[in-house]
């Protein structure tokens, strides 16, 4: 593949993968971050696969600036997501005795 191709396949994996997240509601983004998670783990593999094979020293910039923001937006994705869960987990009791009485 030469350098042209290997450019597009990267704006078209960003691209789409930015039209996808997008497309999300506001109100439904954090529950939804899950799968928003596994988008942005199909343009990793794809800057990555880019990176790979690019033999052009800027195609090869571009590919690994794109495997950067990918995976800080995939791990960005999961600490928000974890955030969200621990919402829903109870608190946990102070010390042996607490919780006896009804109280925390």
């Amino acid at each position: 593949m030469d350098g042209v191709q290997l450019l597009t396949i990267t704006v078209l994996a960003v691209f789409v993968g930015f039209e996808v997240v997008s497309k999300v509601s506001s109100i439904l983004h954090t529950p939804l971050m899950s799968g928003a998670n596994a988008i942005h783990g199909i343009i990793l593999v794809g800057a990555i696969t880019v990176a790979g094979q690019a033999t052009d020293g800027w195609v090869l910039a571009v590919a690994l600036l794109a495997v950067v923001l990918a995976t800080a937006n995939l791990v960005g994705g999961f600490v928000v997501t974890d955030r969200m869960l621990e919402m829903f987990r109870g608190r946990k009791a102070a010390g042996p005795d607490a919780g006896k009485d009804g109280t925390r």
